[in-house]
This record gives structure tokens, sequence and C-alpha cells, in this order.
């Protein structure tokens, strides 16, 4: 896919973006946990659709969610033009995945899997962290 090396480069920036502060507000090692946690559930879920993915996409898209939820106060810098709180660009960020997956844009793109990676995340953060991030998101959007 003509899309496969900026994909990679834009993972590789988010984990880069998100994720030095995420390692450091959960700690080293419950940040792997979550990490890997979410591109294994993204690859999983993403397979149950039948979409062969590793679920890398899925494990950034749920770094977001953390940040989001962490530092939910936090501008970001969407596509380098328009700064936005965190949980703003989260419902962006899905809003887009939804919308490419079922227009067909970007093909080649495992859009289910970004969304899968939100999914893992938030159940992460409400079974094993007891958070919950849409009543994070709810407050601090008032």
């Amino acid at each position: 896919s003509p899309y496969t090396f900026s994909h990679i480069l834009f993972n590789m920036l988010g984990l880069f973006i998100f994720g030095n502060q995420l390692e450091w507000r959960m700690g080293s090692r419950e940040f792997l946990i979550y990490y890997f946690s979410a591109g294994i559930g993204a690859g999983i879920l993403a397979l149950f659709l039948e979409i062969p993915v590793i679920g890398a996409s899925g494990a950034i898209y749920a770094l977001l969610l953390a940040f989001a939820t962490y530092f939910p106060n936090a501008k970001i810098l969407v596509f380098f033009l328009f700064p936005m709180r965190a949980p703003v660009a989260v419902l962006i960020f899905a809003a887009l995945s939804i919308y490419f997956q079922l227009s067909g844009a970007f093909g080649g793109v495992a859009h289910w899997a970004h969304l899968a990676g939100i999914v893992v995340g938030y159940f992460y953060f409400l079974l094993r962290l007891k958070i919950n991030p849409i009543k994070v998101f709810m407050d601090e959007l008032r």
C-alpha cells in the first residue's frame, strides 16, 4: 500500500509524542502492559472482523485515549495545524476512522483496528485502573 511508510512513520511519531508522558504518568511496567495489551487486543478484535493486522495502530490510538484521560486539558496540534484539547482529538480521530473505514478512503489501512485500540484502551482503564475515560472527558469538556 502507498500509505504503509507514512502510516508506520505516524505510528512511531504518536509513540514518541504520547509514550514518554504516559510512561512517566503510569510507570514503565503499567505503560508496557497497557501498550502491549492494546496492541494485542486491537489485533485480536481486528481478526474477529476478518482484518489481517498486527494491531500497532490500535495501540497508538489507545495511547491517544490514555493521554486524553490523564491530560484532558492538554492541547494536541492535530494535523500539525489545529490545536485542540486531547479528548476532542480522540473523538475526531475516532470519527475519521469510522468515516475512512465506511467510505473506503485510505485503502490498505485497517481503520477498525484503530477503533479496536480505543475500545481495548477504554476497557483497560475501566477494569484495571478503575478510571472511566468517558466520565473524565465529560467532566473536562464542560
